[in-house]
This record gives C-alpha cells, sequence and structure tokens, in this order.
C-alpha cells in the first residue's frame, strides 16, 4: 500500500494509505517510487492547509527514483532519478515528458529546489532588464532567497529587502549583498536606479514601495501571490507611482512560459527545471542550510510550525525513502 499527505480538514495534515492506479502504465509514461517532496510553504498554506474546502493533496516538487516506463520512452530508463511536479505521495506517476532527468550525483533533497528557482527563472527570461542592472528583491522566503541569487549568478546587481532579521541573516550567509530591513527609498544609489523589482511577498506595501524606487520603464513584477489584503493602503498611491515613475507593473505568473521550448519560444517551464538542476549540480547555486527534513509521518507537525513560524529554516523537504 502507498501513503500521501492528504489536507482533511483546515489546519489538518494526515499521512494516508493510496492505491496506485489500477489502469496498465500509458505508453509515454514513467512511474517510481519518490525519494523527496519539497513543500512550498506560501502555496501549500494558504491554497490547500488553510482552504475552505477539503480533502486536498498539496506539493508540486517531487524527485522519484524511476520504477517502470512506457513502451514509447526513450528519455528515462528504470533506475534513473528525476524531477516532476508531483504531490506529497510515495509514488509518482507521469507522462514522461513532464519528468526531468535528475544529473548525475544531485541528491533528491537538494534537487527539489529546482521547482522554486524555476518561479523567478520565468521572470529572469522575460524581463527586459539586462545585467548588469540593478535588481530589487522584496521578501525572502525561499521563491525571493533563491531569486536574489538566480539574479546576481547572472551578472545582475542585486539589492535584497526583507522585514524578518533571520531571513536577511540566511541572505548574508549565502553572498547575498546589500541585504536591509526595508525598500531604500531615501538612497539616490539605489532610488530611481533600479530596472527590475523581483517582489516575492506578495505583500502590497513592498509593490507600492518597488513602484517608487524604479527608474523610469522599469518593471516591477509580481512573483509573490497576493493572497490576502495587508494593509488599507489606497490604490491611487499606486497608480500615482506608476504613473509618475513610468513603472511597468506585472504579474510574475510563471505559467506566462509554455511547458516546453516551441519554435519562436526556446524558454520555457521545464527548460528552467532544467538549467536550474544543472546549476545546483554544478553548485552554481547551494542551498546547504536553507532547509530542514522531516518524514511525511510528522507532516501535520511540519505544517503547524512552518504556519505559526516555528520552523526553524527557509523550506521543509519530506524524505520518502
Amino acid at each position: 500500500m502507498e501513503h500521501a499527505i492528504v489536507i482533511t480538514a483546515r489546519e489538518q495534515a494526515e499521512l494516508r494509505e493510496v492505491a496506485r492506479p489500477a489502469a496498465p502504465l500509458g505508453p509515454n509514461e514513467v512511474a517510481g517510487r519518490t525519494l523527496a517532496t519539497l513543500v512550498s510553504t506560501g502555496t501549500e498554506l494558504a491554497a490547500c492547509y488553510l482552504a475552505p474546502d477539503f480533502p486536498r493533496e498539496p506539493g508540486y516538487a517531487a524527485v522519484f527514483e524511476v520504477e517502470a516506463v512506457g513502451s514509447e520512452v526513450r528519455s528515462l530508463r528504470v533506475g534513473d532519478r528525476a524531477f516532476c511536479m508531483g504531490p506529497h505521495r510515495s509514488f509518482q506517476q507521469v507522462p514522461a515528458e513532464a519528468a526531468v532527468p535528475l544529473p548525475a550525483g544531485l541528491a533528491p533533497e537538494v534537487a527539489v529546489f529546482c521547482r522554486l528557482m524555476g518561479v523567478t527563472m520565468s521572470t529572469l527570461t522575460t524581463t527586459t532588464a539586462r545585467p548588469p542592472e540593478l535588481v530589487l528583491v522584496t521578501g525572502l522566503g525561499p521563491v525571493g532567497h533563491l531569486g536574489a541569487r538566480i539574479f546576481a549568478n547572472c551578472g545582475y546587481q542585486v539589492v535584497a529587502c526583507d522585514p524578518v532579521e533571520s531571513r536577511r541573516e540566511v541572505a548574508r550567509q549565502a553572498g547575498i549583498h546589500p541585504v536591509l530591513p526595508a525598500v531604500p527609498l531615501e538612497d539616490p544609489a539605489i532610488a530611481g536606479q533600479v530596472g527590475l523589482v523581483l517582489e516575492c511577498s506578495g505583500h502590497e506595501a513592498a509593490v507600492l514601495d518597488g513602484c517608487r524606487v524604479v527608474r523610469r520603464r522599469g518593471e516591477v513584477v509580481l512573483v509573490g501571490v497576493p493572497w490576502q489584503q495587508q494593509t488599507t493602503l489606497s490604490a491611487h498611491a499606486l497608480l500615482d507611482a506608476v504613473f509618475h515613475r513610468y513603472a511597468v507593473l506585472r504579474s510574475g505568473w510563471e505559467w506566462e512560459l509554455p511547458l516546453h521550448p516551441q519554435e519562436f519560444r526556446v524558454n520555457s517551464i521545464y527548460g528552467s527545471f532544467a538549467a536550474a538542476l544543472r546549476w545546483l549540480a554544478e553548485g552554481r547555486i547551494t542551498v546547504d542550510g536553507l532547509y530542514r527534513t522531516a518524514a511525511p509521518q510528522e507532516a501535520q507537525s511540519v505544517y503547524q510550525d512552518l504556519l505559526h513560524r516555528r520552523w526553524t529554516h527557509l523550506a521543509a523537504v519530506f524524505t520518502w525513502s
């Protein structure tokens, strides 16, 4: 019998028995046992753990070992390890085109971070800002932290902001500099000089500050989901900043890209995952100290600690082997 983490009620996660699909494996499918899954904190808490209806099966970042391949599959073999956007479940079964092979030697609990890296890599491929322009990252949770390092790795000058000191310290330890508690609206070296604001907090005050700090025609990209209203700021304040700064305010929803390369759109969701896996394998991006592992049986306590900010790391990874 297999197992899956299921949100059965508000703030209630359980590890439940589930069965594998009864139908035979499709000719273009692969299946195997899960090795590790990553908790996407913001999305899983807001859209699953605190959702209004249940049950829900959370998770969209999994690494598995291939145990079976369909008759038409050529990209993977039994014994290979692959990443997929699968849930917190002890097995994965996906189309082969939805599974990305892991580079040799890359640990599963590290590889799952390619999913969060892909979020800001969509902006990397669509922004008009070019290195070595100044990029401001607001919000240093897992997505913002990795985004700051990705853009710095690609030659941008990065300034990062977060009001939480522990997150700022993690960023400093990772080599991000400068790291500030607030957007430096009065600093002439930054205010009016920013080519891109990578807004990863989902907080409307950060969006407004971003629109006030960009250069003319600079971009403010909404990567963080605005799950709920945080302030009583007026729309007029935002409109005033956008209009007078000639700011480009847009969504940073990663699904702007196609899933796979197209003839005239070579950048893609799965292309970003593959690149992120290479960077992790090469050590260009490291995640040492960013996460703590837990057993799937501990799901309820993990989600509670994440919800109430008792979790001591930026991210949580379930290990299934």
